[in-house]
């Protein structure tokens, strides 16, 4: 029987019973806690034989305090936070989750939308303060709106977004722009995309600012920014500045720099309520997609501890 460390919050919490599926296959599952702070995940990681490993940082020195590792498998995409060179060094096969939630992240991006054109979650707000005033919105069909990183998410936007009928681009430096054609999109420069876009929604990798100060003076009034891929793509204290000053109509976004203190972010100053949306990663939240992301992690888990290469390694 090997001992399975699951640090993701929502590992099994869908409808499937993963639990019991690696108690089927000889296994036990132990829970650690999704910040990875080493001092209280030291002990568990001394006695695990794989790690199911949530967003929270997996370093040389976890590694090293779980001498009997054989596998990390990160419940999700993003593989930043762990180091992959320390984990490699060790022979410990590192996995993700490709595309196990695209569909989920791509419905709430369209949401994000919908609700900040619409102005939406506002207008709950003065409903129940007793103010039934009316803020006019817009039409998502009337958009032209700009999707950022053509991946599985952004085409994903796209094939969502063909329904309402706007203009679609999108700016991808690694896909063909005869790909994204086929998809129902505009090829454009990320350039010409933050100029010519009435709605921007990111779906890039972290570890780059495409949102900075310079690049907002570039986009015209009324422009609205969704943000479900990544805090530090954006600058949030110039984002502020630019929805202070008007230049930005709205911001929303399912992340925020630091997270867990955001309540530190310029961004929920009160005076911006109106026309910031934010929500806590809910992105990836669906039955279907905790299921998926389980159901693939689990499986390179079992992969490894029966002698067989994982579907879904990650390479550095």
């Amino acid at each position: 029987m090997a001992t399975i460390l699951a640090t993701s919050r929502s590992f099994s919490d869908g409808d499937v019973d993963l639990i019991a599926r690696a108690a089927d296959a000889g296994h036990k599952v132990v829970r650690g806690p999704a910040h990875h702070d080493l001092a209280e995940l030291g002990p568990l990681l001394a006695g695990a034989d794989a790690w199911i490993a949530g967003t929270g940082p997996v370093t040389a020195d976890h590694l090293d305090a779980a001498p009997g590792l054989r596998i990390v498998a990160r419940y999700g995409v993003g593989t930043e936070a762990v180091d992959l060179e320390a984990a490699a060094a060790r022979g410990i096969p590192v996995t993700n989750t490709p595309g196990a939630n695209a569909d989920a992240v791509a419905d709430h991006a369209v949401g994000l939308m919908l609700a900040a054109l619409r102005t939406i979650p506002d207008g709950d707000r003065r409903v129940r303060a007793g103010d039934w005033s009316v803020r006019r919105g817009r039409e998502l069909g009337a958009a032209t709106v700009g999707i950022v990183g053509f991946g599985r998410i952004g085409q994903g936007v796209a094939k969502r977004l063909s329904g309402f009928g706007p203009r679609i681009l999108a700016a991808d430096p690694y896909f063909p722009a005869d790909g994204i054609r086929e998809r129902g999109a505009e090829p454009v420069d990320l350039d010409d995309l933050f100029r010519t876009a009435d709605l921007i929604t990111l779906h890039a990798p972290g570890g780059q600012r495409l949102i900075d100060a310079a690049r907002l003076d570039g986009i015209h009034p009324g422009t609205i920014i969704v943000n479900t891929a990544r805090p530090d793509l954006i600058d949030e204290p110039a984002v502020a500045r630019a929805l202070v000053e008007g230049r930005l109509a709205a911001y929303a976004a399912d992340t925020l720099d630091g997270d867990t203190a955001a309540s530190a972010s310029p961004l929920l100053d009160p005076a911006l309520a109106g026309r910031v949306i934010v929500t806590p990663h809910l992105g990836a939240q669906t039955s279907q997609a905790v299921d998926n992301m389980g159901a693939m992690s689990l499986n390179d888990v079992l992969a490894v501890l029966d002698g067989r290469a994982p579907r879904h390694l990650v390479t550095r």
